[in-house]
């Protein structure tokens, strides 16, 4: 393996990355504060790209 490869497999590695979303007009990054008619209107969506 040559050093270039070993560099590119370190990179990323121990950084974590919170998800955030537009939800209702909001950035957020969880929904455990929202009451149940946002959490429905985010539930009910149509997710992309999974």
């Amino acid at each position: 393996m040559t050093q270039k490869e070993m560099k590119v497999k370190e990179v990323g590695q121990d950084i974590g990355f919170d998800r955030i979303r537009r939800i209702t007009g909001y950035l957020v990054g969880t929904t455990e504060r929202f009451n149940n008619a946002k959490r429905a209107e985010e539930r009910d969506r149509v997710k992309h790209g999974l």
